[in-house]
């Protein structure tokens, strides 16, 4: 039993003999006390011992047959490469991007040239060629390594990068069923060994804080303390990603394991490169959508994007958006036809006669219920077949208006503003606010006039549309000048956010527009005014009663009136560009 137990082990690359192999040699031996006992339960043996070659390996499927039940090693597949035997514990714990480059699986990579070419020149030193890629979430880190895999397969790296290995390693499959101690130190060894004899391996480790503290428990080591002294002395490559916020909080506390690795900062695109990016994608999202994605929504997916989604990068956010696009016009397409439901109305009708006529024993009308339901099924049959057959040679086209729905939906910028054209729009502005505003004439004049210059380009980019101050005593119009505003420009009401100065007159209350600072109370919140900007950031903010603000608002002011945004508690900058401030 014990040498069926060790056996068991080496078939799943184990590098030691526990209870659960113990209990597959039992099975395997097939005479002994245990296997009889579960026999005389009527449990199948090769079933019990797939369910444990399961629970031991997560990437176990089925391989049951390199050790059969009959004995022996059993023979390796066919088409397992020569690189998965030397290396078992990485190809359980990792995923090879070589081999899915070389298969053709992956996204290609556009543009990054300057960033692979510093990964390449990092890999390629003596000691320490470990880099780590930083940038905000969604700016493309992964897919510089997708990029490197993809340049070593297509063979255009140096020489000593040739016949390299990318692999992933997931940190999280490491971890899971580590019920003992030292069983995931174990893993990580195994993993390290690996590299250590088989020279062409560079490891990646996607979100590379979570080595941080992974597997650490009291009296024993985290992976990052593990894996150190080899960083160093050059014995085991390395790619790390993370954000700048979680590398500055976790990596660059140990100053050990951050002098180990090289930074390389990575910067959102440009819109001209968002656009280059998204257009070699295109081809992924059309095949996948079965759609014809025009140019023009490619632009808009990248520019609309930009302008009205804040708080995230390109070029991910306007991949998400065509993605959306895409599948929006999709789901618009596969509408079944109305007499598909009429069909099977029918059908559904005669199986209930058929079953009352049974029930009545008036078997001739059952039978002659019966070959109406064969034929009208049929019927449905064909119609089915050739609706899929017209769906499929018709490509559904992704245009600039389906990334305008998609883009209004995610900001809750009304549609119908955007479709309108927006030149007639302005035209009307103030034809529409004096109707509601009568007698104002100078004002709603000022008012539009601006508007209209905001809107032809001729202001600052970084500023918010427009910026009034609107004076007169109590009643004469003001806020009602800003609702109608509202309404006009944004769609509805709601849309006006409107705070009341008088609440912030003494100087501690200041803080509540961006929010407590870190040690007060309600610092989690965010500020009254940053957070409703953020969830609606086309809105027109109204600073109600400002003069009896106090003057440290004015301040505040600034920062809005110039530069169109505002950092709040929390260090997240609230974009004002599309505000109107009153």
């Amino acid at each position: 039993v014990l040498s069926l137990a060790s056996k068991e082990a080496k078939a799943l690359s184990h590098t030691y003999v526990g209870t659960e192999h113990i209990l597959l040699g039992l099975l395997r031996e097939g005479d002994g006390v245990a296997a009889k006992v579960l026999k005389s339960l009527d449990i199948d043996i090769e079933m019990v011992r797939q369910e444990i070659l399961k629970e031991l390996d997560p990437n176990f499927q089925n391989q049951g047959e390199e050790a059969t039940a009959g004995g022996g090693d059993g023979e390796k597949k066919e088409g397992e490469k020569k690189g998965d035997n030397k290396t078992p514990a990485l190809k359980a714990f990792g995923r090879d991007l070589t081999e899915i480059a070389r298969k053709g699986e992956m996204d290609p990579v556009i543009g990054r040239k300057t960033e692979i070419e510093r990964v390449i020149q990092i890999l390629c030193r003596r000691t320490k060629n470990n880099p780590v890629l930083l940038g905000e979430a969604g700016v493309g880190k992964t897919a510089i390594v997708e990029g490197l895999a993809q340049e070593v397969v297509k063979g255009n790296v140096p020489e000593i990068l040739r016949d390299k290995r990318v692999i992933v390693l997931d940190l999280a499959l490491m971890v899971a069923g580590t019920k003992y101690r030292g069983q995931f130190e174990e893993r990580i060894k195994a993993v390290m060994d690996e590299i250590r004899k088989n020279k062409n391996i560079i490891l990646f480790i996607d979100e590379m804080h979570t080595i941080v503290g992974a597997g650490s428990a009291e009296g024993t080591m985290d992976a990052s303390n593990i894996i150190k002294p080899a960083l160093s002395r050059g014995e085991m490559q390395c790619i790390g990603a993370t954000t700048l916020n979680e590398y500055r909080k976790y990596i660059e506390k140990d100053g050990a394991l951050e002098r180990r690795f090289q930074s390389v900062k990575v910067e959102p695109p440009s819109i001209e490169d968002a656009i280059t990016i998204l257009k070699g994608l295109r081809g992924k999202y059309e095949e996948h959508h079965r759609a014809e994605i025009t140019d023009a929504a490619v632009e808009a997916s990248v520019k609309l994007s930009d302008r009205y989604i804040t708080g995230r990068f390109l070029p991910d956010k306007a991949i998400d958006v065509m993605d959306e696009a895409g599948s929006r016009a999709r789901i618009g397409a596969m509408t079944r036809p109305p007499d598909l439901k009429d069909q099977e109305a029918e059908i559904e009708e005669l199986k209930n006669r058929k079953e009352r006529a049974i029930k009545e024993q008036d078997f001739e009308g059952a039978a002659s219920y019966r070959d109406k339901e064969k034929q009208a099924k049929e019927k449905l049959e064909a119609t089915l077949k050739s609706w899929r057959e017209a769906k499929e040679e018709k490509r559904v086209k992704v245009d600039e208006d389906e990334i305008l729905h998609v883009v209004s939906k995610w900001t809750g910028i009304p549609l119908k503003r955007m479709e309108k054209d927006e030149t007639a729009r302005l035209l009307e502005v103030e034809k529409v606010l004096a109707k509601v505003v009568i007698g104002q004439t100078d004002a709603v004049l000022a008012m539009a006039k601006a508007l209209r210059r905001s809107r032809a380009d001729l202001k600052d980019p970084k500023r918010p549309i427009g910026t009034f101050a609107l004076l007169g005593p109590t009643g004469v119009g003001k806020t009602l000048l800003a609702k109608t505003l509202a309404e006009q420009m944004f769609g509805d009401s709601k849309s006006l956010i409107q705070l009341d100065m008088s609440e912030y007159m003494e100087k501690f209350t200041v803080s509540r527009l961006v929010g407590s600072p870190p040690g007060y109370v309600g610092y989690e919140e965010g500020g009254q005014l940053t957070e409703q900007v953020r969830r609606k950031p086309y809105c027109v903010v109204l600073f109600d009663e400002i003069e009896k603000a106090h003057p440290d608002v004015m301040n505040m002011l600034l920062q809005i009136l110039e530069d169109g945004k505002l950092t709040d508690n929390t260090g997240r900058v609230v974009d004002f560009r599309n505000t109107i401030i009153l």
